[in-house]
């Protein structure tokens, strides 16, 4: 992707969130800008999916994290989740410029992607990598040496680390709630978390 150097280069707004004991890693592109967040953590964004998909897959119920009344996710439940259940959380960008003024992957210009081997170290016991959507699927690729793997499946690094393809939870990725919740609960499953 072509390269401006004028337009600003963003950091990651969060540390990694690793629950103790964590089994998955899943991974997104980047967070959308601040003035898109309901809430100060991932998926922060009230009309992308990921918080509903968790809620269906885990509690019968997408609105399970969502807090009506405030019009923001219940940050503290799905901390407690998200500990219970050994999922760690962080994106592929450590450092992006956004080549539109918006949070498309596709306008995304990752200028430092993370650490994942230094993330890794620091979860003894995951050994699942999981990408929500297309582009985070080809940043974990080329850090890991392997293929992208088709949409709801895996593949495996020389290192042993199975590296999963989710559908994007963004609503502009045009798959029904209920199939994308399918694909991610066949990946939980899998792993040993539901």
């Amino acid at each position: 992707m072509e390269q401006n150097n004028e337009l600003p280069l963003e950091q990651h707004p969060w540390e990694p969130f690793i629950p103790d004991g964590a089994k998955i890693l899943i991974m997104g592109t980047f967070p959308p800008k601040p003035n898109r967040w309901c809430m100060d953590f991932y998926y922060p964004n009230r009309i992308n999916d990921f918080w509903r998909i968790m809620g269906l897959i885990f509690y019968s119920d997408k609105d399970y994290f969502w807090d009506a009344q405030s019009r923001t996710f219940k940050i503290s439940d799905i901390k407690q989740f998200l500990t219970e259940k050994g999922i760690a959380l962080n994106d592929t960008g450590a450092e992006v410029r956004r080549l539109k003024d918006n949070a498309s992957d596709k306008f995304l210009d990752i200028v430092t992607p993370v650490n994942l081997q230094a993330l890794l170290q620091r979860m003894p016991l995951c050994r699942d990598v999981a990408t929500t959507g297309e582009k985070a699927s080809q940043v974990i690729a080329e850090l890991t040496d392997t293929d992208a793997p088709k949409m709801g499946t895996s593949v495996n690094s020389a290192t042993g680390l199975r590296i999963w393809r989710m559908p994007s939870t963004s609503r502009a990725y045009p798959l029904a709630i209920d199939k994308k919740a399918q694909y991610y609960a066949e990946m939980f499953r899998a792993v040993g978390i539901l």
